[in-house]
Formats: structure tokens, C-alpha cells, sequence
């Protein structure tokens, strides 16, 4: 197994790029303390949050290898459109079937700390609701893409998390939020399609990976804009 040619970027560079934006872009808004409390609401200290934005992006670089499935045939030296995007598919030569890796900044990451806010504001029930929502929904928009794995449309599951989490709870709309709209796009594209993978000719299907990183990434960055709007509505009074 070469395990050089299992780390590459998830999505195409310019969307890459753009994701590194959104990333230094609230970045700067945590420097200057435009989102200090809100990311206190979603269970983050400031500095804590920057790095695990940074981890994130810099993570999704890297897959760890799980398991190796038999494959039909293999993609190679190619790019994949879908839904408007460019999916890269790592350029390997003779590899033998499809390796399902786990995504370190699109899976590893947004797992760990889901764990962390459910345990920390108590929201096994709301979260697990929310997120079931959510990959029933994402299950159905998933759609098998021949040399990528499982891809789901852009903006449609952090959209949909953000507006479960407020009908389920507005005071605690930002962590539910961020739960569902990573958890539920993992479930809900990746691991319920997991016996598609070796009939789609991935040399790396990568939980978290191409076709979902957006998703779950995009979560986070909503799950932060929820709690600046719970923010201003406690500054106002308005109940939460």
C-alpha cells in the first residue's frame, strides 16, 4: 500500500482555496472579537476554535486507511464533475481495489468534537433527532460518483442541520447545529453507501472525503453564524 497516494486534497483547488477564506476570513473576526461569544455559545473558547478550523482544513489533506475493499475497476488521472463541482481523484497506477479511508479534517475531527458538545450541553436526544433527519435527508440526495465514491450537493446539509437544530432548540441551535450537519452527512453519504464502493472504481474512498468534506466543513461554519444570531438576540432580550 503506498500510503502517499492516499493524501490529497478533497475537492477541487479553487473551491479549496475558497473554503481557506471562509477559514481566515473568521479568523480574523475571532482576532478582533466580532465572534469571541459566539463561539462560546457553541462550546469553544476562541483560541481553541481557530485551531480546530485550521485542523480541519489542514486534516482533510490526510486519510488514514481502514480497510480495502476488492474493486472492479480503477479511475485514474482524472477529474469528476458533479452538481457544478470538480472532484479530484488521485492519480494511481495499478491499484489493487478500492481502499476506504477516514478522513481526518472531514470525519476524525467533526466526530470528536460532536461527542464534545453532546456531552457537554447534554443533547443526546435533540442531536441524535437532528441528525437522523438529516442523513435520511442526505441518503437520498447522495449520489455514486464512478472514481470519487459518494457526493452530496453543496449547500443542502448544513442548510437543512441549521434549520432542524432552530425549530429544536434555539438556545442551543448552534452545537445541534454543528452535530447534525456533520454526523448526518456522514451517515447518510458514507457509511449507508458503503456497499456501493467497490462497484464505483475509487482507488480511495475517503469517509468525509471527496463529495462530502464541503458539506461537513460548511456545518461548522454555519454552526458559528447560528451563534452569532443567538448572540444578538440575547443582547436584545428576544428569548432564545
Amino acid at each position: 500500500m503506498h500510503t502517499s497516494h492516499l493524501q490529497y486534497p478533497p475537492t477541487h483547488v479553487a473551491l479549496f482555496v475558497l473554503l481557506g477564506v471562509f477559514v481566515f476570513a473568521l479568523l480574523v473576526m475571532l482576532e478582533i472579537g466580532l465572534l469571541n461569544r459566539a463561539y462560546l455559545r457553541l462550546g469553544l473558547a476562541p483560541r481553541i476554535a481557530m485551531l480546530v478550523l485550521i485542523a480541519s482544513l489542514v486534516g482533510s489533506y490526510l486519510n488514514i486507511p481502514v480497510a480495502q475493499l476488492p474493486g472492479e475497476r480503477v479511475v485514474a488521472n482524472a477529474y469528476v464533475d458533479f452538481f457544478g463541482l470538480t472532484y479530484p481523484v488521485p492519480e494511481i497506477v495499478d491499484w489493487p481495489g478500492t481502499i476506504v479511508a477516514i478522513n481526518v479534517g472531514g470525519a476524525l475531527i467533526p466526530t470528536l468534537l460532536s461527542i464534545y458538545l453532546v456531552a457537554t450541553y447534554r443533547l443526546l436526544v435533540p442531536a441524535t433527532i437532528a441528525t437522523a433527519i438529516v442523513a435520511i435527508v442526505v441518503h437520498q440526495l447522495a449520489t455514486p460518483i464512478p472514481g470519487v465514491g459518494i457526493a452530496v450537493p453543496l449547500f443542502w446539509p448544513p442548510v437543512l442541520a441549521a434549520i432542524v437544530a432552530i425549530v429544536l432548540s434555539r438556545r442551543y441551535g448552534a452545537p445541534i447545529a454543528y452535530v447534525a450537519g456533520s454526523i448526518g452527512v456522514l451517515i447518510g453519504a458514507d457509511l449507508t453507501n458503503l456497499d456501493k464502493l467497490k462497484t464505483l472504481g475509487a482507488p480511495v474512498a475517503s469517509i468525509g472525503g471527496a463529495g462530502t468534506f464541503d458539506g461537513v466543513f460548511l456545518a461548522g461554519v454555519v454552526a458559528v453564524l447560528l451563534s452569532g444570531i443567538g448572540q444578538r438576540r440575547a443582547a436584545s432580550g428576544a428569548p432564545l
